[in-house]
């Protein structure tokens, strides 16, 4: 009952802020329920991960449909996530094949001995601003585009979570505005995912982290 209470107390409140971000006629309030719904679904996203993980309700065909459900909206398919993020957590600490799911990581040698090309995709991907756009380049891309166009047949939902999203989109547009399109998608959405994507960044990316250059 407790991952059940955490659910659904996390989901109606995420539905309470967006509702607050374009039903009220104040704008700092409007600005202050969209960067709360932004920071909610960080807090949701969080137990989708555990529940993809099967730490908590794993048995539960309801929270398995709600969490795929979930993992649509929030640009993260389960049947993508899970084969690209179960890699990462089987090569963890890897110096080889653990960049599927995560961050490259390249020694200082490696790094020196790659040609430019790969140094410089090696860079673009552990930028600053790549991160902080992890909306635009972890997500919709590397969650969504990039699956569908490897394997169209099995990451079908890559494609429906993002005409889901421009759905939405232009459904906010259309009856709201543009104003309702920035703060009850973009906003929120670009701190899910800047948060989101640093978070996978900094779990493996400190000082005093260490790897091995086993394959297996």
């Amino acid at each position: 009952m407790e991952s059940w209470w955490h659910i659904i107390s996390t989901a109606c409140l995420i539905a309470a802020a967006l509702v607050g971000t374009h039903w009220n006629f104040n704008l700092p309030a409007k600005a202050i329920c969209s960067v709360l719904s932004g920071l909610l679904l960080l807090r949701l996203f969080v137990i989708y991960h555990d529940q993809q993980h099967h730490a908590i309700l794993p048995r539960s065909r309801t929270a398995q449909i709600f969490m795929r459900l979930f993992g649509i909206y929030a640009l993260s398919p389960s049947r993508i996530w899970r084969s690209s993020h179960n890699h990462h957590h089987n090569h963890n600490s890897k110096l080889r094949g653990s960049h599927i799911g995560s961050f490259p990581i390249m020694t200082k040698s490696q790094y020196l001995k790659s040609s430019a090309s790969t140094r410089r995709k090696y860079l673009f991907m552990r930028h600053p601003l790549t991160i902080l756009f992890g909306y635009f380049f972890v997500f919709v891309i590397g969650m969504c585009i990039v699956p569908f166009l490897k394997n169209p047949k099995r990451n079908y939902d890559g494609l429906l979570a993002l005409l889901l999203h421009v759905a939405i989109g232009m459904a906010l547009v259309h009856y709201w505005g543009w104003m309702a399109l920035f703060l009850t998608q973009t906003i929120p959405h670009f701190i899910l995912y800047a948060t989101g994507t640093y978070l996978f960044y900094a779990q493996h990316n400190f000082p005093s982290v260490s790897f091995n250059d086993k394959a297996g």
